[in-house]
């Protein structure tokens, strides 16, 4: 098989999907690999390791896309790349469709099949290819927050942790989850009083005994959620319905009862989001005020460290890409139904339910269309 490694072109992403220990195991195996020049750069992945490793390396997108039966990215394409898209690619990259339906449309009209790392399940049914992307968005989620929370910054010009006689910042965390889980490490290890609120009780139980007895916690419903981000001086948001559109569960009221100069991150934003006031920015624009409340709602925040977050994925992907590569996509599908679950466009149908909910389309099951 060829597969295509393209450089992001998504505002500030430096991330890459395949690194030179991919390419090499691919070429090994008897497949090609196009990489387009510069695609690992701001990764620290200079184009000689990946041509060291086996890889070609290509002047320019189209050809890349062109020639490949395989294209591995990182993030969604982009207005300017869906000239690309043509019946029988295989695109594996992040494709967060809910809150997309121009991109969903032009996958479904070109009929390329569209696998997103975001909805593919493992045997234990968890997200492994979006777990290394939740880990890192989680730990600096407290990090950019902590910034943000700078006067400089707009913020309140409050240190999260405090000083012996001053008491910290109060960080509240909505999600238990991977992204929440994450946070709630930093935010304790910064010295801030952090709360938790998820809907699961369970959940909330396993992480008072992981985080022994510091991190509050509480039951999620609009009462704990108001009084909740009233208090905080950073609120972050990480909640998760795999492939669908995130509930608003904090609304534009709780927003305005906030303190002035406190922090929102947003880290659900590539799902639509789980605040109301939420909207897309990006590293080169990051951040504005709604009601005296920063809100920072970067789509791509592990673009921000590259190298760490390029390594963090691959690890996860690789194992997929080269089932892929192995196998071709129907069958490498048909074997794994966790796999499957990953597959939201194929040939012209829409496969995810999530996605086919948040924009009330009509879907069929991958089982049916794999055979």
């Amino acid at each position: 098989m060829i597969i295509g490694v393209p450089k992001e072109i998504k505002d500030n992403e430096a991330r890459v999907g395949i690194t030179p220990a991919g390419v090499k195991a691919l070429s090994e195996a008897g497949h090609k690999v196009l990489v387009e020049t510069g695609a690992g750069v701001l990764s620290s992945i200079p184009d000689e390791d990946y041509q060291n490793a086996g890889a070609e390396i290509v002047g320019e997108a189209g050809y890349v896309w062109g020639k490949s039966e395989m294209v591995v990215k990182v993030k969604e394409p982009i207005e300017t790349e869906y000239v690309y898209f043509r019946e029988g690619l295989v695109l594996f990259t992040y494709l967060h469709l809910a809150p997309l339906p121009i991109l969903t449309n032009k996958l479904l009209e070109r009929k390329v099949i569209g696998i997103a790392y975001e909805t593919v399940r493992d045997k234990s049914g968890t997200l492994p290819l979006l777990m290394p992307m939740s880990e890192v968005a989680g730990r600096m989620s407290v990090q950019v927050g902590a910034t943000y929370l700078e006067k400089e910054r707009g913020g309140r010009g409050i240190l999260l942790g405090g000083v012996p006689g001053v008491p910290p910042a109060h960080v509240t965390i909505i999600g238990g989850g991977i992204v929440g889980t994450n946070a709630a490490r930093i935010a304790l290890g910064f010295g801030a009083k952090t709360t938790l609120i998820d809907v699961n009780l369970n959940r909330l139980r396993e992480l008072e005994d992981i985080f022994g007895g510091r991190l509050y916690t509480l039951a999620s419903n609009s009462y704990n959620l108001a009084n909740a981000t009233r208090e905080a001086d950073l609120v972050i948001g990480g909640v998760l319905i795999p492939g669908a559109t995130a509930p608003k569960l904090v609304t534009r009221e709780m927003v305005a009862n906030m303190k002035n100069g406190a922090v929102i991150v947003d880290v659900a934003i590539d799902q639509g989001g789980c605040v109301e006031t939420a909207k897309p920015t990006s590293h080169s624009n990051p951040s504005y005020v709604v009601d005296g409340v920063v809100h920072y709602c970067v789509t791509n925040m592990p673009g921000a460290v590259p190298h760490t977050s390029t390594l963090a994925l691959t690890n996860s992907t690789f194992p997929y890409v080269m089932r892929i590569a192995n196998l071709g996509a129907r069958e490498a599908l048909r074997r794994d139904t966790g796999f499957a679950e990953g597959l939201n466009t194929w040939l012209g149908s829409l496969t995810h339910q999530g996605v086919a909910d948040s924009q009330k389309r009509d879907w069929i099951p991958a089982a049916t269309l794999l055979g």
